[in-house]
């Protein structure tokens, strides 16, 4: 008697392969990270609120007593917009640099006034913690 004929299996994808490119990323990117070299942990980088910092120029600078500075001499929202949108064109960014003691609140409320003047951006520039 004849036995019947079973029905061909679908193999479905081999995943040898598919396991062999994972594993091959996996050490790719082990190695891509050892490349990068790390900052000397001695390395102090400079804070906002050091005196020998020198601004961007373009920077309005915000002290901690909430007053306003733009290339050096004291100066409000309305008066560095208007320079920087003299100068800027169309779309002003504007760059502030807030003293690490500023208040936080006065810091948002100039953003805010700049950003209803006009402004097409404002960029908050500060130290970048790498701790």
């Amino acid at each position: 008697m004849r036995q019947p004929l079973r029905p061909a299996r679908d193999k479905g994808e081999p995943t040898l392969p598919l396991i062999n490119i994972v594993f091959l990323m996996l050490i790719f990117f082990l190695v891509a990270a050892q490349v990068a070299s790390p900052l000397d942990p001695e390395l102090e980088l400079a804070k906002t609120d050091d005196q020998a910092l020198v601004p961007p120029p373009d920077a309005v600078v915000l002290a901690q007593d909430g007053g306003l500075s733009f290339r050096g001499a004291p100066t409000t929202v309305a008066e560095a917009f208007a320079i920087l949108s003299a100068e800027g064109g169309d779309e002003v960014e504007v760059r502030l640099l807030p003293d690490a003691r500023s208040d936080a609140a006065t810091l948002v409320a100039m953003a805010t006034e700049l950003r209803s003047a006009g402004a097409s951006a404002v960029y908050i520039i500060t130290e970048q913690a790498l701790r």
